[in-house]
């Protein structure tokens, strides 16, 4: 009996890139093209999902801050959402129609919503890293050390995404309750200590306030994604989409 191959639906690729940027595209493009046994054509994806995030947020970063104010946060996402949408389309739109009409499986688009989080974490991560270059007037040693805390509780908080096709419900629930919601709380608790360092800079300060807002949001999303798990629902995703929006908005601002 031939094995049946496991892939990313159209939409479950749009929401990722949506969260996540070409990165997250490519990641799940190469993931669909390996399993469809087209080696090149992923690793092609996966470069060029690279090459265009950099250029992308290099982009960006051109754009005089005046202007960027009055471009709405969702106009971008939503332009590079679509183009690869039809580039998804051009690919495998009639392999992802067909494995549908077979009835053969997908992944879960929390999974593929979990990808393009991580991707937008990873994206952040290095923004944050090129905006930070602030002369040391403040104890820049112990924000350092704060920022480390708070950036490996939230790798280990995002590990539930990896756990939602490969876990029971039951673990899914138990790590949201005993890890995720737990580190995100202990995050914004690491936050208030950086904002208190003597002489911070406005516009660290300013950052510390919105990522204080961000874990409030991941809290609220984690929260929600435990009651869909324990009553094995999709009624609260709407309300999941609307706080990882808001998210996503946030990573932009910062």
């Amino acid at each position: 009996m031939e094995e049946q191959i496991k892939l990313y639906s159209q939409r479950a690729i749009a929401i990722a890139t949506y969260f996540g940027g070409p990165l997250a595209a490519g990641i799940l493009i190469r993931k669909n093209s390996l399993n469809l046994g087209r080696e090149k054509e992923g690793l092609i994806a996966l470069i060029v999902g690279i090459v265009s995030t950099i250029l992308l947020f290099w982009g960006i970063f051109q754009i005089p801050e005046p202007i960027m104010d009055k471009i709405p946060n969702v106009l971008i996402p939503a332009i590079y959402t679509g183009i690869i949408y039809l580039i998804v389309e051009v690919l495998h739109g009639q392999i992802l129609k067909k494995h549908k009409e077979e009835k053969n499986e997908f992944y879960s688009i929390w999974k593929a919503t979990g990808i393009g989080l991580i991707c937008a974490v990873v994206i952040f991560g290095g923004i944050f890293a090129y905006v930070y270059n602030t002369p040391d007037d403040f104890d820049a040693k112990t924000y350092d050390s704060e920022l480390k805390k708070f950036q490996n509780n939230e790798a280990e908080a995002m590990k539930v995404f990896d756990m939602i096709d490969s876990s029971s419900e039951y673990e899914v629930a138990l790590f949201i309750e005993q890890t995720g919601i737990p580190k995100w709380q202990e995050n914004i608790e690491i936050l208030n200590k950086m904002s208190s360092i003597e002489n911070l800079p406005e516009k660290l300060q300013k950052q510390n306030r919105l990522l204080i807002e961000y874990n409030k949001l991941r809290i609220e999303a984690y929260e929600l994604m435990l009651k869909a798990v324990q009553n094995n629902t999709s009624e609260y995703a709407d309300e999941i989409i609307k706080r990882h929006t808001r998210i996503d908005e946030i990573i932009r601002e910062l």
